[in-house]
């Protein structure tokens, strides 16, 4: 049971997203660049909403 929760709320993926090494290998063009900053925004939106739904449950 407390492996299932730690595997659950592991985040290293996440943080791995938004603190990536450039690769000369992938291409590199505007569509991609608008695609990841989209991406980038849809997660720390989801987190923070995730965290405000949370705090609302425990503390109200």
């Amino acid at each position: 049971m407390k492996s299932k929760v730690k595997n659950f709320f592991q985040l290293g993926e996440v943080f791995g997203y938004y603190f990536r090494k450039k690769d000369p290998t992938r291409p590199n063009n505007f569509n991609i660049k608008m695609m990841h900053g989209i991406n980038k925004i849809s997660i720390l939106m989801f987190l923070l909403a995730l965290i405000i739904i949370i705090s609302r449950r425990i503390f109200g």
